[in-house]
């Protein structure tokens, strides 16, 4: 029988976050989500059967406590997956003011870092020959006018990945990405319904057609966080129909 693992995933309150977490409770594991929104992160949790904890990843000292919180609660953290991200800033590279490029490297670097630190610092302490996963996108390197601040943030999850990969192998360890096309979460649907011209924009894009489901990113991000990727760290691992090879 396969051993119940405690799962730490950030942006839980989220489309991505959720698949995410559904895909390791029906793995057997158990999962605390944690989310900058405390209302919608515990609406979740009780929907699917986790556990919440209010947390901004910008805030070093509250993922510290957190980190202490969970494990105090729910034992030693396994498996970590840095889901929480922004999207929501775009603009060209001459209109793009810095204080929005700043709240983009604020989340998707320095708090990917800051949780990732935490988590890291943890299992070393405890012994844990855990997993992270971090979500980063094809866009880090395959860019698109008008949204390389979120595609450099994520260039930049990549290259944390690696870092952290080769530092934490000797401890057991194993950090990876998954690297996602464009992903069908409601938020993204209400904007891009089916039929529309932007879909269709996308989809050409795709070799297999179709942008993503949240069901098409679980089950990599639980491959990655299990004992089949043993032997696999420091990769990022394109989720994208094929769009990268266009």
């Amino acid at each position: 029988m396969t051993e119940t693992r405690t799962v730490l995933i950030t942006g839980g309150g989220g489309g991505i976050g959720r698949g995410i977490a559904e895909a390791f409770i029906d793995n057997g594991d158990r999962v605390v989500l944690a989310d900058v929104d405390a209302d919608t992160v515990a609406r979740v949790a009780s929907e699917i059967g986790a556990s919440a904890i209010a947390l901004d990843i910008t805030d070093e000292a509250a993922v510290a406590a957190a980190v202490d919180e969970i494990a105090s609660d729910h034992g030693p953290i396994d498996v970590l997956v840095n889901n929480a991200g922004i999207l929501s800033v775009h603009g060209r590279l001459t209109d793009l003011s810095v204080a929005d490029y700043d709240a983009i490297v604020r989340v998707n670097i320095l708090g990917t870092f800051a949780v990732t630190q935490a988590v890291a610092r943890h299992m070393t302490a405890t012994g844990t020959r855990g997993a992270i996963v971090n979500i980063s996108s094809i866009g880090g390197r395959q860019p698109t006018p008008g949204m390389g601040a979120y595609e450099s943030s994520k260039a930049a999850v990549d290259s944390i990945t690696r870092w952290a990969a080769i530092e934490l192998a000797a401890n057991g360890i194993r950090v990876n990405a998954v690297a996602p096309g464009p992903v069908l979460t409601p938020m993204l649907q209400l904007g891009m319904p089916e039929g529309s011209p932007e879909r269709a924009v996308w989809s050409s894009r795709i070799p297999l057609g179709r942008l993503a489901d949240v069901e098409d990113i679980a089950p990599a991000v639980l491959f990655l966080a299990g004992p089949g990727a043993a032997h696999i760290t420091g990769t990022s691992l394109a989720v994208d129909g094929g769009q990268l090879l266009v």
